[in-house]
């Protein structure tokens, strides 16, 4: 009786299951982000503070080069407290250059996912409203092979639809 009873059960579950057929859609993240104004206007402006950045690295090079080769023209000269005391400063700028390339890094990274922060924002914002529109159960992000097969009678891509939205929602 309980097996039979059992199998009903499955049976009516998996007809539920099969009745309750959900549509799904998919997105390439990367492309969409990519093909949004504002990412570009980003860009740019990440690229000039770059620039800046590589501007000061390469000044305070030059300037520890300079100061360096001064150092070995006259290293013999010099008393031996003295040629410590700029054996200090040379390897004080040298640290000094290394920090300020490491927090240049983290600046520019920061700087970076701050001024992502509404561009992505405003992607999942439309994401949302797409899956609702269109009663998906949820949308995929396709990048990095993260879904290498889709069924186009379950799923759709919805790339494009999502680019002209966004391209035209600015």
């Amino acid at each position: 009786m309980k097996r039979t009873v059992f199998f009903l059960f499955s049976i009516l579950l998996a007809a539920a299951v099969h009745a309750q057929e959900f549509k799904f859609g998919c997105f390439s993240y990367e492309k969409v982000l990519q093909s949004m104004p504002d990412y570009a206007e980003v860009q740019r402006n990440l690229a000039q503070l770059q620039a800046q950045y590589d501007a000061e690295t390469q000044r305070t090079e030059k300037e520890f080069n300079a100061k360096y080769e001064e150092f070995l023209d006259v290293q013999a000269s010099l008393a031996s407290t003295i040629r410590t005391k700029r054996q200090l400063e040379l390897q004080d700028m040298m640290e000094r250059g290394i920090a300020f390339k490491k927090e240049a890094k983290r600046l520019l990274t920061q700087a970076e996912s701050d001024a992502l922060a509404p561009v992505k924002a405003r992607m999942a914002e439309a994401v949302k409203v797409l899956g609702r529109e269109k009663g998906y159960a949820f949308i995929l992000n396709t990048d990095n092979n993260v879904l290498p097969y889709v069924d186009e009678t379950q799923g759709e891509d919805v790339t494009d639809v999502l680019i002209q939205r966004l391209a035209s929602a600015k």
